[in-house]
């Protein structure tokens, strides 16, 4: 009992020792963090809780909403466009995110020999990443695949007649693709930065071993950099769901031809603001939360297996 008054005398002197302009120190600060929290609520956590509440009812931006419970999620399960948005994403998802990320390791292996001009070659790469979501890519895209376009008259010189790439639709899904492998920079620097910090005492001894540039690879870059290659493969799963823009430039918002192009982004938007059935369109907006979520959460119960940390 002696012990527990003691502590409680210390936590008194202790809580009577704080300075005044100590105190006046955390108003300040919650002074300069109210606007982050009012956005927080209002722009964030605000929208989210509604979005969620309009996802159980029958709303069209123009009458109050209808509480309808889980018809909308039964929607979906009738509903053959929202399954061939989804075949579409998947595809593109699991065909485009390979292939970038290997593109990727493989620019920065090449860079992280000792380039001259390095920095000057990383600022050139990572320019895609920053220009291939916009509007004037996908345009650019739509001429460069179009009937008149640049592929095309690449062919002409083969004496090889082509087609309209993006209005095909055994070939539309397979430029968008082409479009996200190309915006393999922000990967790419990442991978980079990773492979500065392998220390080269490894590659030394794998050396005096005998061990060749692909053994090197094999036995030493790749485990160690498969912390930097699963924080990668997370980051554009999750952005490449998020795939709006590209689609909707190249199909004209239609998701045309016959669908090839119509990301599940791009069906949400049609339901949303195109037939002004907002309640559905909450509802996939959720569905799109917990694929992604899922995936995610896939990869990290998987990545115990081929992830390897130093420690």
């Amino acid at each position: 009992m002696a012990g527990i008054a003691e502590l409680r005398k210390l936590r008194g002197s202790a809580s009577k020792s704080v300075a005044p302009s100590e105190r006046g120190d955390n108003k300040a600060a919650l002074l300069f963090l109210g606007p982050w929290f009012v956005g927080l609520l209002l722009i964030t956590v605000g929208p989210i809780l509604a979005s969620l509440f309009l996802s159980f009812t029958d709303y069209n931006l123009l009458q109050p909403p209808t509480w309808i419970g889980l018809e909308n999620y039964e929607r979906m399960i009738d509903d053959a466009r929202l399954h061939q948005s989804l075949r579409v994403t998947f595809t593109y998802v699991f065909v485009s995110i390979p292939l970038q990320l290997a593109l990727a390791l493989a620019l920065a292996l090449f860079l992280d020999r000792g380039v001259r001009g390095l920095a000057f070659y990383r600022s050139v790469f990572y320019l895609p990443s920053l220009l291939g979501g916009s509007v004037a890519i996908a345009l650019l895209w739509r001429q460069v695949f179009g009937t008149q376009g640049l592929v095309n008259q690449f062919l002409e010189v083969f004496g090889v007649e082509g087609k309209g790439w993006v209005s095909h639709p055994d070939t539309a899904l397979g430029t968008l693709v082409i479009l996200n492998v190309w915006t393999f920079g922000a990967p790419m620097v990442i991978f980079l930065a990773g492979l500065r910090q392998i220390p080269e005492m490894y590659y030394e001894a794998a050396q005096i071993d005998g061990a060749g540039k692909v053994r090197q690879f094999m036995a030493i870059t790749l485990p160690l950099l498969t912390p930097i290659v699963f924080f990668n493969l997370v980051l554009q799963v999750i952005h490449a769901f998020q795939s709006f823009t590209q689609a909707f430039v190249v199909s004209g918002g239609s998701g045309g031809p016959v669908d090839s192009t119509l990301f599940y982004t791009l069906y949400l938007y049609q339901k949303g603001f195109g037939a002004l059935d907002m309640g559905y369109a909450s509802a996939m907006a959720w569905l799109l939360l917990a694929i992604v979520a899922g995936l995610t959460a896939i990869n990290f119960v998987v990545s115990k297996y081929w992830v390897f940390y130093d420690d």
